[in-house]
């Protein structure tokens, strides 16, 4: 017996590692926990969840626990990203994370008794899911299997999901927990950093901060930087007096008495008086109106209005008045052409649309509406720059087109909003408190009837900006792309109301009902998006640059260097024609003209044909001479309206696909060899200094240029080659979204590299 006993503690022995590994490995994935900002609490979750990766094989799916929190879902797996070679990470969201306010819709599916069923808010389940689709609406589309995991908990979870991601009311937001908690426990801080909501984020070269334009000494620096001396702050509308939705603080004309502006308050719609946006050097004022909804007042209070504007020009110059609900797409029509542009890409069976695509893409007419708003806003400009007169956008609240058009034009017009910091400052005192209605047009409650994805189409008409004057824009696609994205993440204050009166009113019930003591803060501080560091660390924000950008302290010969921007003479002549000339009273109006039909091009009586024909030969005149010169990248900038030059922003709407990846391909395999470039230049710049002042001095100075570009060269004979891990959805990973059929070969690839959705949303819409 001894003797049969005496390989047992040996065989134990050996055996002992590999039980101790099993022990352990079995509670792995319960082990697994969500990282949890301030304020997230775990709702619902389910262990055994298999996430799918691909759509024809199983071999690269992830095993995980699937979570549900007040704030996103988030799937936590120890398992590697397979085929992936790069992510881009936000420190705000794992890998696998998708925010609530970021779901679009939420499909549940049993293979066994065949039933599928969109979930909203409230519903019941009646079948176990073995499947969950969401559908994001960043175009995103994830799927995770229930094969192994408790059939009730994966019901749980689904339900879960559905009710979390579908809030009634706006304090159920996230964003309201989170700051409660951070005023309850202010030492708390997220990623090493105070997320109050202050200014901060990226600066410029000099150090600048983003004005919010929530105080007076914000729209008084904007006066004095853009020489507006006939303009003056006003206060009228302190505590939200006058008006709701409009700011406390706007400039009107000095003219202007604060008594007459609270009389005339009462016949604009929403009591939204003109609000001054931007002043061209020559005095010319760009003007946001509402429409008068008084009849009987209509022309004695737009007479005064206007002779106002008109006297704070110091050239008494006429002003013009375009009606933007005339000659632009409506906020319906855009929501309609944006409903088909995602249908093309994300949902629409492949068979349906290879053969067409290009014809389905025009048919959604979502680049028409670009092009119609880079149109009108190149027809603005050309009147403030050319003809010197003020312009007033009018539209009926004043809230919505005329924040995508006032920007436009400003963008166009000055090139510090075309810089970083000028870019959010523009975004602040435009779209944030000007009112732009994001609550209700990012559909953050999931009212689909007010949902227009305006803010959209705006970073697209700047994009394509971008994709013709690289070197006039001091940020990146990457920027852009990523600033959408953060308008889907309920934290930021941002992007998250209507207007400042509902941030400073809903804050602060909240505040009472939580026993939070504001002092003297008028509503409580949500973190301000422009706060980057929050989401990226400081090297992923390199990414933001754009390395083609030319500063005003470079060398006058690197305008030569970098690209000539040569125009021929023949682009603009077909595009822009017919602004009205017809002056009545000192307003020159958009009455007198009927648009041609099919186009927002305006067109004359006959009456007015004469005029028109020298308004137009004069405007067609501007742009041939603008066109024909070398463009000045701290100048005006004019957008190129034919069909081959307006895009479609593959990086935005594409990223996720996987089909439509080219490796080592797209413009991020450009950005990595002018960066590469920049870098070695700013080695020898770096040289030089050194060499002439011999001396350790400048050192602080390198350690500040080292840190301007993504991709740096490791020396200067430098010979490297594209990284692997370079795509054309580069910095963003599509790996573990759902695939398309593979299109290789087919006359679409040829064109993006891409496919359609095998699982269409209108299949899964039967319920039980």
């Amino acid at each position: 017996m001894f003797s049969l006993k005496q390989p047992k503690p040996t065989f134990k022995s050996y055996l002992l590692p590999q039980a101790d590994e099993n022990i352990a490995s079995e509670p792995r994935i319960k082990k697994l926990e969500p990282v949890l900002l301030p304020g997230e609490i775990v709702v619902n979750e389910v262990n055994f969840v298999r996430k799918c990766i691909a759509t024809d094989t199983s071999q690269y799916d992830l095993w995980g626990k699937l979570v549900c929190t007040n704030f996103k879902i988030s799937f936590i797996t120890d398992d590697p990203m397979p085929l992936q070679k790069f992510h881009y990470k936000n420190l705000l969201l794992g890998e696998h994370d998708v925010p609530l306010t970021c779901i679009e819709q939420i499909v549940t599916v049993n293979d066994t008794k065949r039933k599928q069923k969109v979930l909203g808010p409230n519903q019941k389940l009646k079948f176990n899911p073995t499947e969950l689709i969401i559908y994001c609406k960043d175009f995103r589309i994830v799927r995770f299997r229930f094969d192994e995991a408790g059939p009730e908990s994966a019901k749980k979870v689904c339900l879960a999901i559905a009710h979390y991601s579908q809030p009634t009311d706006l304090q159920l937001l996230f964003a309201f927990e989170y700051v409660g908690e951070m005023y309850h426990n202010p030492a708390k801080k997220v990623n090493g950093i105070d997320p109050g909501g202050g200014g901060g984020g990226i600066s410029s070269a000099s150090g600048q901060q983003t004005p919010l334009f929530e105080t007076y000494s914000d729209w008084d620096r904007e006066i004095k930087r853009t020489g507006a001396s006939e303009w003056r702050v006003c206060s009228v509308n302190e505590g939200y007096m006058i008006s709701t939705c409009l700011p406390e603080y706007f400039v009107v004309p000095s003219s202007l008495a604060d008594q007459d502006l609270k009389l005339y308050s009462y016949s604009f719609i929403g009591r939204r008086m003109p609000l001054w946006s931007w002043n061209h050097p020559n005095g010319s004022a760009l003007v946001r109106m509402a429409n008068i909804k008084d009849v009987l007042q209509q022309r004695r209070i737009d007479q005064r209005i206007c002779n106002a504007i008109t006297r704070s020009h110091p050239l008494r110059s006429d002003v013009y008045k375009s009606d933007l609900d005339k000659c632009l797409p409506n906020i319906q029509e855009i929501q309609a052409a944006y409903n088909k542009l995602k249908q093309l890409c994300v949902n629409d069976p492949f068979d349906d649309t290879e053969e067409k695509w290009l014809s389905s893409l025009e048919n959604t007419r979502w680049l028409e509406y670009i092009r119609a708003f880079l149109k009108h806003s190149a027809e603005l400009v050309y009147m403030m720059e050319c003809k010197h007169v003020s312009v007033v956008l009018q539209e009926e609240e004043g809230r919505d087109l005329s924040c995508l058009a006032a920007s436009l034009i400003q963008v166009m017009l000055d090139p510090y909003f075309r810089t970083i910091v000028g870019f959010q400052s523009l975004i602040q005192k435009e779209w944030v408190m000007a009112g732009y209605q994001f609550l209700d047009r990012c559909n953050h409650l999931k009212r689909s009837d007010k949902e227009s994805p305006l803010f959209l189409m705006f970073l697209d008409c700047v994009w394509q900006l971008l994709e013709q004057y690289p070197a006039a824009f001091e940020f990146s696609e990457v920027y852009l792309t990523v600033l959408y994205d953060s308008a889907r993440i309920s934290l930021f204050g941002t992007f998250l109301f209507n207007c400042p009166h509902q941030r400073v009113k809903e804050s602060t019930e909240f505040a009472i009902s939580k026993n939070i003591q504001l002092g003297d803060e008028k509503g409580l501080r949500f973190p301000c998006v422009w706060d980057w560091s929050l989401q990226f660390t400081s090297r992923d924000r390199l990414l933001f640059h754009n390395p083609l950008y030319v500063g005003k302290s470079a060398p006058s010969v690197h305008n030569g260097a970098l690209r000539t921007f040569k125009r021929s003479k023949k682009n603009y002549s077909s595009t822009l024609r017919g602004v009205p000339p017809a002056i009545k009273n000192g307003i020159i109006g958009e009455q007198e003209f009927v648009p041609r039909r099919n186009s927002l091009i305006l067109k004359l009586k006959p009456e007015f044909l004469h005029s028109a024909e020298e308004q137009s030969h004069s405007m067609e005149q501007y742009f041939r001479d603008w066109f024909a010169k070398p463009v000045d990248l701290h100048g005006v900038i004019l957008p190129h309206l034919s069909g081959t030059q307006i895009k479609l922003w593959k990086l935005c709407y594409f990223r996720w696909v996987p089909e439509a990846q080219i490796s080592h391909g797209g413009s991020i395999t450009a950005f990595h060899r002018v960066s590469v470039l920049a870098d070695e230049v700013d080695m020898l710049n770096r040289s030089l200094r050194q060499y002439k002042s011999n001396s350790s001095l400048p050192g602080h100075c390198s350690e500040l240029d080292q840190s301007r570009m993504y991709f740096r060269a490791n020396g200067l004979n430098d010979t490297s080659g594209t990284p692997d891990f370079l795509s054309s959805s580069f910095p963003f990973s599509p790996v573990g979204n759902l695939c398309k059929r593979s299109i290789l070969g087919t006359p679409l690839s040829k064109f993006l590299s891409g496919a359609k959705i095998w699982l269409s949303t209108e299949t899964l819409a039967n319920e039980d």
